[in-house]
């Protein structure tokens, strides 16, 4: 009898030990997959953002082919789209990463409908002026397109001035050099007899900016996405920006040739292999380049 009771007991408990398994494993499948969907979704808006980035890029490559004098502004502009481009596809897939890239293509496309609209006025207006001017009516309708461009332009440059009105930086370099005893440098692209890298970049002329000392960010990003250099961290409203060294100078209203060194991390060996250089106007990404190491 108590053999019995015994037996029931051991299979009431072995039961209950079953449902429990079944049911902590139903949990953990239902929790890995809800984790999975997560991340899918994540992928997905990640490449629905470098979709929008390519698409704005287009958009000013097809202005740039049809200007026949490149507008500068518009260069630049698609320098720091490709630079977006570039950090978006290093970065990590979450909330707070994507929303951050969606409120820079946010300001990027206003910034692009701004320069996009005063180059089809100027291209409007350069192509009305190139009419004839023989009869009254021309010149009546002439006026006419051009006080509707002109305040096109005003609006647009409003914006345009807003966001011009920091230091950028042009011809960004990046390459690796031999050091000597003496202080004489080599360049060279070969990774193991590379001793530093060094960046070389010209603070264009700014008269929106005044003069005085100012500061650019840089970022050196080796084959491994590692940041050379300091790899210090500042912090700007929601976006922590990690540099390899602060560049520091005397901005005196004029063009400004400026070349820094950037070191691998605890003077280990570099890398073969391709490196990302970026500078940084606080957390505007103003100029990128990169290099190879052999």
């Amino acid at each position: 009898m108590e053999d019995n009771k015994s037996n029931i007991g051991l299979k009431v408990a072995l039961g209950i030990a079953l449902v429990l398994f079944l049911a902590t494993g139903f949990y953990t499948m239902n929790l890995y997959k809800n984790s999975e969907k997560v991340q899918n979704d994540l992928m997905e808006e990640k490449q629905l953002v470098m979709n929008d980035l390519n698409a704005m890029a287009k958009q000013y490559d097809i202005a740039i082919s049809e200007n026949k004098v490149a507008n500068s502004d518009l260069i630049d502009a698609r320098n720091r789209i490709q630079g977006l481009i570039d950090s978006l596809a290093m970065s990590d897939s979450n909330v707070k990463t994507l929303w951050r890239y969606k409120q820079k293509y946010t300001s990027l496309q206003k910034e692009m409908d701004a320069l996009l609209a005063l180059n089809d006025s100027l291209r409007v207006e350069n192509s009305y002026l190139a009419t004839s001017l023989d009869s009254t009516r021309v010149r009546l309708e002439e006026r006419s397109i051009f006080t509707d461009s002109l305040l096109v332009q005003n609006t647009a440059l409003a914006e345009v001035v807003k966001n011009a009105a920091v230091l950028g930086a042009v011809e960004l370099k990046g390459f690796g050099v031999i050091e000597r005893t003496s202080g004489k440098l080599i360049p060279t692209e070969r990774a193991r007899r590379t001793d530093k890298i060094r960046v070389c970049f010209t603070v264009a002329k700014n008269k929106l900016v005044q003069s005085g000392n100012q500061e650019l960010y840089v970022q050196v990003v080796d084959p491994q996405n590692n940041i050379l250099g300091s790899n210090d961290q500042v912090q700007f409203e929601d976006l922590t920006l990690n540099y390899s060294m602060i560049s520091k100078f005397n901005y005196e209203n004029a063009n400004l040739n400026i070349c820094e060194f950037v070191t691998s991390k605890d003077d280990a060996d570099f890398e073969s292999g391709r490196y990302i250089v970026n500078v940084f106007n606080e957390k505007d990404l103003v100029a990128t380049s990169e290099f190879t190491l052999k």
